[in-house]
């Protein structure tokens, strides 16, 4: 069976080790790079299924080796590991074409989950694109904006990323743990009751919605859901019964 490969560029050893050995534990085909330079080189010559990238490294930045990758190879998954969260990097990494990124320090867990998903969505043709739309909202996740009708919300980085995970997951249950683990990188929790701030803040933005709203699942998590409307019900003798 052919194993997913992954090219590492990273240029600190002891969180190169960590992540290379973590990573073939999990089953993946490893190459690693310690500057852009020779990420560059290495890309050519081992055609990876997906890049790994810091963003500030010797020789050649992230993005300064990503823009000539995305030149040759415009399909391939990149996700930025970085310590800057400007949202002008952020901007500018999407900008270049990657596909996520995670801030440093990370747990390996949270990495891996990325990478996989990343994985399948190239598989099945996914194009993943950081402007996302359902019904009549729709999320610039790189410039942090949500759009409700002709309503536009600056939100703040947090906000972005757990609108960013529930758009793309409509109408499915996204567990607490999953939004906790990408925004803090653990599910500690001591952050649960942080994270139910950030949802009912988010959830009075979209109440200005006609077609959204933000659903609590108890004791799971929360689902982005289509709105319950009157003209939805048709009666049946003593009950109401949905229209699918």
């Amino acid at each position: 069976m052919k194993m997913d490969k992954v090219l590492l560029v990273e240029d600190d050893s002891t969180l190169s080790f960590i992540i290379e050995d973590a990573l073939m534990r999990e089953g993946f085909d490893m190459v690693c790079a310690s500057n852009g330079e020779d990420g560059l080189k290495k890309f050519k010559e081992s055609n990876p299924s997906i890049v790994v990238a810091d963003v500030m490294m010797p020789k050649m930045s992230g993005f300064q080796m990503v823009e000539l990758i995305r030149a040759i190879a415009p399909t391939v998954p990149v996700l930025f590991l970085t310590a800057r969260t400007a949202i002008d990097d952020v901007v500018k990494g999407f900008e270049l074409g990657a596909n996520d990124y995670i801030r440093k320090p990370f747990q390996i867990i949270e990495l891996i989950v990325r990478i996989k998903a990343l994985l399948s969505r190239n598989l099945h043709g996914r194009v993943e694109d950081s402007r996302l739309s359902v019904g009549d909202c729709s999320l610039d996740f790189a410039s942090q904006e949500l759009n409700v009708g002709k309503d536009r919300i600056e939100l703040t980085h947090i906000e972005a990323l757990i609108l960013d995970e529930l758009f793309r997951h409509p109408n499915e249950v996204v567990e607490a743990k999953t939004l906790m683990f990408r925004i803090w990188q653990n599910d500690d929790y001591n952050n649960l009751n942080r994270l139910h701030g950030f949802i009912y803040k988010l959830r009075k933005y979209l109440s200005r919605s006609t077609s959204l709203e933000l659903l609590n699942v108890r004791g799971i998590g929360y689902k982005l859901s289509k709105k319950i409307m009157t003209s939805d019900f048709v009666p049946g003798h003593d009950r109401y019964f949905r229209l699918s």
